[in-house]
Formats: C-alpha cells, sequence, structure tokens
C-alpha cells in the first residue's frame, strides 16, 4: 500500500472506532478547519478552494443537524435552529464570495466545539 492509502485507512479505521462524542467533536474540529482555510481562500481570490472548503463545511452542518436529536434536550431545539442558520449563512457565504459571513460562521462554531469538547471531557471523567 501507498502512503496516500495508509493514511486514508488510519483516517476510517478512527472514524468507525470512534465514540460518538469523538465523532462529534471531529466534526466540529474540521469544520473550524474548513471554515478557517474557506475565509482564508475568499480573502486571497482563491475561489475554486474557498467554494471546496465552504461545501465541505456545509455538508459538515448538514450532518450535524440532521443527527441532532432535537427531544433529547431543552437546547437541542435552538442549536437545531442555530444549524440552519449557519447552514443558509455558508450558501450565501458560498455564492456572495464573502468571507465575513464565513467568519461569523466560525465565530459560532468554535465556543460549540469547545464546550462539546469540555462535556465530552466531564463525561469521560464523571
Amino acid at each position: 500500500m501507498t502512503a496516500p492509502h495508509l493514511r486514508d485507512r488510519y483516517l476510517q479505521d478512527s472514524i468507525n472506532t470512534a465514540s460518538p462524542g469523538k465523532l462529534l467533536l471531529m466534526l466540529y474540529d474540521r469544520l473550524v478547519l474548513d471554515l478557517m482555510k474557506g475565509e482564508e481562500a475568499l480573502r486571497t481570490g482563491a475561489r475554486e478552494q474557498a467554494h471546496e472548503q465552504l461545501t465541505h463545511a456545509q455538508e459538515i452542518v448538514l450532518e450535524l443537524r440532521t443527527s441532532l436529536d432535537v427531544d433529547a434536550w431543552s437546547g437541542a431545539p435552538a442549536l437545531a435552529g442555530l444549524y440552519g442558520w449557519m447552514l443558509t449563512e455558508l450558501i450565501g457565504a458560498n455564492i456572495a464570495k464573502d468571507a465575513d459571513r464565513v467568519a461569523a460562521c466560525r465565530t459560532l462554531v468554535e465556543p460549540l466545539r469547545d464546550a462539546w469538547r469540555e462535556a465530552a471531557a466531564a463525561a469521560v471523567a464523571g
């Protein structure tokens, strides 16, 4: 096997064996990365790269939204609404090539990611 194939296999194995909490954190980490790269690509005029990053970010937000059980806790419907807003913003940012809209989404996602990371750590510790 070549090095890229080994890396892809390792990543797939990591996903397949991760706990639900770890998967959620992996999605959030990748979402933040996509938003950072997409925003930077828009600011530097790399439109094709921005489109790829923002499209992938949209897919992650859609996955987060569809996998959210809105009956699981009282804050879930608000989080679902935030995901819907973010998806709309990312689509609009991609169409308009608006880096500021991407930055606004990232500003919301980073604290959410950090909160889920703390919750996952508390669940493991407790």
